[in-house]
């Protein structure tokens, strides 16, 4: 690893434990030329991920695309951050966990409805309404005689 202060190649490690969230391993380092201390973090590489989305068109996954869908259908909800995260979290590691190198949209879209159905009804309806592209009244009343049975 190089130091970030000097360039020089020869870095020691001082500590070394897990990230907050265990998902990398954070290190402390010390150059051996300068004596500089600096902090890195390794991190398991994961799969690339592309989604088909609709018409077959292919893009590289976003984790982002997910929790802003949440946030909309959520918004003055009383659904708090932490929830939504968790449930971002919980969505993304059901994909990860196929171990496919693709995955469609309407997968993850049943998976978000699957999550917001257990968390938060309204947000559900709202994101429905979104994702199924509801046309008329007669398409959200069957959604919400579905949710109501």
């Amino acid at each position: 690893m190089k130091c970030p202060y000097c360039g020089e190649d020869n870095t020691k490690v001082i500590d070394s434990r897990p990230a907050e969230d265990n998902s990398a391993i954070r290190r402390r380092r010390q150059c051996e030329k300068c004596s500089k201390r600096f902090t890195t973090y390794e991190k398991v590489e994961s799969i690339p991920l592309i989604v088909i989305k609709k018409g077959n068109i292919r893009e590289p996954y976003d984790r982002g695309k997910i929790e802003a869908g949440i946030l909309r259908s959520c918004h003055k909800r009383p659904v708090s951050y932490d929830q939504i995260a968790a449930m971002v979290e919980d969505i993304e590691n059901t994909i990860f966990n196929t171990e496919q190198k693709e995955v469609q949209s309407e997968e993850i879209g049943e998976l978000v409805m699957e999550h917001l159905k257990t968390l938060d009804q309204v947000a559900y309806v709202r994101f429905a309404s979104v994702y199924r592209e509801f046309k008329d009244v007669n398409t959200f009343m069957d959604e919400l005689s579905k949710l109501l049975k």
